[in-house]
């Protein structure tokens, strides 16, 4: 199995190469972003429905508290606004634009951690996080 960090680049790998293609494929085709989402989403479901098929039966053990933190999470928040906002942002403006703000995430996600996953915030997470958020604005101005 890959160790998290190798896993972790490969995302970032992922996400901002598939972010390229997903801009280039908005332009050429005239697509809004709403139509851009649906294709990225109809392909990763049947990808990831395939990908899935042997842990379907652990869908009804893991309870409707375990089921709704995903959809509201993964299926609204991040999946369905965060996708939208990111698509409406890579069609307007430049990617070198566009691509430092939306993939602050890992920001937002240490807050809630800390703020309400009782993770601890150290001097480390601190500064890295002061670290990021120098480079994106150093990126954007």
């Amino acid at each position: 199995m890959l160790k998290p960090q190798l896993l972790a680049l490969l995302t970032a790998m992922a996400w901002g190469i598939g972010g390229y293609f997903e801009k280039k494929g908005l332009h050429l085709g005239g697509l809004s972003p709403q139509m851009g989402i649906t294709v990225r989403t109809a392909v990763a479901l049947v990808i990831l429905g395939v990908v899935s098929f042997p842990q379907w039966k652990d869908l009804p053990q893991a309870g409707s508290k375990s089921i709704l933190m995903m959809v509201i999470g993964g299926g609204i928040v991040a999946g369905a606004i965060g996708m939208l906002c990111f698509y409406a942002a890579i069609k307007g403006a430049p990617l070198n634009r566009v691509m430092p703000i939306a993939f602050t995430s890992p920001l937002f996600g240490a807050l809630m951690g800390i703020l309400f996953g009782g993770e601890p915030l150290t001097w480390k997470v601190a500064i890295g996080m002061l670290l990021t958020l120098a480079g994106i604005v150093t990126l954007t101005i």
